[in-house]
């Protein structure tokens, strides 16, 4: 560093991760100041969205660790840029990622623009993720910590972004982290972990959703022979391998294995608006090892060699799956899985990983 100190400004959640990130920059010697975005606006109540306790604790850690805050509205981006994709993505039946679109139009680019502005060297984030610099370029690193790994939801990041992005937690554990902010005194140190979408919270999801994307009823449908089971309120309701919530636990078909299992989403047709279900988590529809995937980005620029063996999360909680790259087409391409992968779903993201380096990845688009 030079004779200046670098300035990172750290986006405060008013968690404990991104606290620790702060205090972190702090003892490196940056200089550090925090920014706190406003994200959504709509029914921002207590019950839900807990956006005003989150200042508050977001101001408490900023006092403690003698640091200056801003708080910066980005709603209107979030609308635009976030939610009304998210909207459009249920709309045509897919079951879309939020969080993967906030990283890369708010965090990384709306509050990236705006540190700039102000002089900030860097931001820097509580994701559990790293960066390091490889042979002139960045790459995107899984987090040493497997359990809280985020580098799911960073695929989209580009090297401007990476380069101008700071990571302290990348080497961190999760009870290290908790630890570091007991000691520092930071009231957040046993804050619980945020779930779920910021806008939706802890609020039933169909009950949100169903206000800007009405009800519309279908028949429900056995994938294997077609028969009637019941009645769905909207396809949009629904996901790929959903369980819960399908109103037909009554029906006592038995299933392969013989006995009465449960039923799971199998698939949808959007032209007849039917929701069909198979019986067993085990059933062969609902396990595929090819997809093809849409808006492709790949980290470094460039697509990676296709027919290599690389691994692939088609979610966030997926464990890594070895799979090849068959086809790559502009912004498309074709993954193989060396084995079937479970519920396989369109809308949801799938990233590619060769050993921990974070290639890029892209939307399921279908699954063969």
């Amino acid at each position: 560093m030079s004779d200046r100190k670098k300035h990172v400004i750290v986006g405060l959640s008013g968690g404990v991760d991104s606290a620790v990130a702060a205090l972190l920059l702090q003892q490196q010697g940056y200089r550090v100041t925090g920014l706190f975005m406003k994200n959504w606006e709509d029914d921002d109540d207590d019950e839900y969205c807990a956006s005003r306790q989150d200042l508050i604790d977001v101001v408490s850690i900023a006092d403690k660790l003698g640091m200056e805050v801003e708080v910066v509205n980005f709603a209107a981006e979030y609308r635009e840029r976030v939610f009304a994709e998210f909207l459009r993505e249920y709309q045509a039946g897919r079951t879309p990622n939020p969080d993967v679109l906030c990283n890369s139009e708010i965090k990384f680019k709306a509050f990236l623009d705006h540190a700039l502005q102000l002089g900030a060297d860097y931001i820097a984030t509580g994701h559990y993720a790293g960066a390091r610099e490889f042979a002139g370029r960045y790459q995107l690193m899984q987090a040493e910590d497997g359990t809280k790994d985020q580098s799911y939801f960073l695929y989209r990041l580009n090297q401007t972004q990476l380069g101008k992005t700071l990571f302290p937690l990348a080497n961190r554990y999760k009870r290290e982290v908790r630890q570091i902010a007991a000691e520092a005194g930071l009231h957040v140190a046993l804050k619980k972990d945020s779930t779920g979408i910021c806008f939706i919270g802890e609020r039933p999801f169909k009950a949100f959703l169903s206000r800007y994307l009405p009800p519309k009823k279908g028949e429900i449908r056995r994938l294997d022979d077609g028969k009637l089971l019941g009645e769905h309120d909207g396809l949009m309701y629904h996901t790929i391998g959903q369980r819960k919530g399908l109103g037909i636990g009554g029906q006592k078909e038995t299933g392969q294995g013989g006995a009465h299992e449960a039923w799971f989403v199998a698939g949808k047709d959007m032209a007849q608006n039917v929701l069909y279900v198979v019986q067993g988590h085990e059933h062969p529809a609902l396990r595929h090892d090819t997809l093809t995937a849409c808006q492709i980005t790949w980290i470094a620029g460039e697509a990676p060699r296709a027919h290599l063996v690389y691994s692939a999360k088609p979610r966030y909680r997926s464990e890594d799956a070895p799979c090849e790259i068959q086809q790559i087409d502009g912004t498309s391409c074709t993954i193989r899985f060396a084995q079937p992968q479970w519920a396989l779903t369109p809308g949801q993201s799938v990233v590619l990983y060769e050993s921990r380096v974070c290639l890029g990845g892209g939307i399921i688009e279908n699954v063969l």
